[in-house]
């Protein structure tokens, strides 16, 4: 006989938790009734992970057991049971409304041998004294009464029902689990932030709001930022709204005071992957127009440098400087400031150090000496 483990996954309700058990010498299939020992005694559990589909290295707890493949007597005994539970649920509500104690069955369920019945049930308080309560259970039933607590969340799965989107409630058709939801996920996604329009019959944040919330997300990282500055290629602009479904961006552009709408891929086309903001426009582009304004502004300093070095050419080679009237005194004094003392003009000092006669002065033009009275 060999030791090895052979682990099975059971579920005791539907859309319920699966726990594992040893299957031993049994053969069992998807599908197949087994009685199981648990924490309230034997129960009925159906098969839903066959040995084949899990790892027994996976599973580190102890596995208890299985005690026998269910049969159709024991099969008939749970509904029996089930229907027993649902008359003494109807008494014990009767009782909690007589002695005005704050707490609400939701359900009881008997174990497979009719030694115990659970009572599962909600309350404002957390902490609540029904031990009165269920040993008066006890004695008129004639059987063990465990009562249990449980949240809003819960109550809504055992009692199932429908909600607005017209299909079962998820956590009773197929979660297995509740979701961590806020309300942060639903403004992501552009929904009211009224908790009575996006809460469910339980009264909490709807389960689906973690659905999509991810993929809104990624969504949401590609479009800009309402109240944002963008630069499209009319001019700056001001984000709006943006819709996610169509990926598009609603803009105001603040040159032309006009409202226009533009798709997102229009601007991740022009800038890359992402939209450009204004920030780092303006922060690009500045000192580059700075650098294409510049040239325009040294021009007319070009120009005289221009003027002054072809004045300056025939001084240099002994030649007389011709220059027109009313102007040639201008360019012979910045001449005479770009040549040095080296290069004085005559009129304005003696002869350069190196011997060079000063250039003669224009005829047409003043004499020199002072003025006369």
């Amino acid at each position: 006989m060999s030791n090895a483990r052979v682990p099975v996954g059971v579920r005791f309700k539907e859309a319920g938790k699966v726990y594992y058990f040893d299957a031993g010498e049994h053969s069992l299939d998807v599908g197949s009734y087994v009685v199981v020992d648990t924490s309230h005694g034997l129960e009925i559990g159906r098969v839903v992970v066959s040995p084949d589909q899990v790892l027994a290295s996976d599973i580190k707890e102890t596995l208890k057991p299985i005690e026998r493949i269910a049969t159709q007597e024991d099969l008939e005994q749970r509904q029996r049971l089930k229907e027993t539970a649902t008359e003494q649920l109807r008494y014990a509500k009767h009782r909690i409304a007589d002695d005005g104690t704050d707490m609400q069955l939701v359900s009881g369920e008997y174990n497979l041998d009719g030694s115990q019945i659970t009572f599962y049930f909600t309350s404002t308080k957390d902490r609540i004294d029904f031990r009165p309560l269920a040993r008066e259970l006890a004695d008129a039933f004639g059987t063990k009464v465990q009562m249990l607590q449980v949240g809003d969340r819960d109550r809504a799965k055992m009692l199932d029902g429908y909600d607005v989107c017209g299909q079962r409630l998820c956590c009773a058709s197929w979660q297995t689990s509740f979701p961590s939801v806020s309300i942060k996920m639903a403004k992501e996604q552009d929904l009211p932030l009224n908790p009575q329009k996006i809460s469910g019959v339980c009264g909490r944040l709807y389960c689906c709001l973690t659905f999509e919330y991810e993929g809104y997300r990624e969504l949401r990282g590609q479009m800009p930022k309402v109240g944002s500055m963008v630069s499209t290629p009319v001019g700056e602009a001001k984000v709006n709204s943006v819709n996610l479904m169509t990926k598009v961006a609603r803009l105001w552009l603040t040159d032309q005071h006009q409202v226009v709408e533009m798709p997102v891929v229009d601007l991740q086309m022009q800038y890359g992957l992402t939209v450009r903001p204004i920030e780092l426009v303006r922060e690009i582009e500045a000192p580059l127009k700075q650098q294409t304004s510049a040239p325009g502004e040294d021009a007319p300093t070009a120009a005289h440098h221009d003027a002054t070095a072809a004045a300056a050419a025939p001084a240099a080679e002994g030649g007389s400087t011709d220059a027109a009237p009313g102007d040639g005194g201008a360019k012979r004094r910045r001449r005479g400031r770009r040549g040095g003392r080296q290069r004085r003009p005559g009129g304005e000092g003696g002869a350069s150090e190196g011997g060079t006669p000063p250039a003669q002065s224009d005829p047409s033009g003043p004499p020199p000496g002072p003025p006369s009275a």
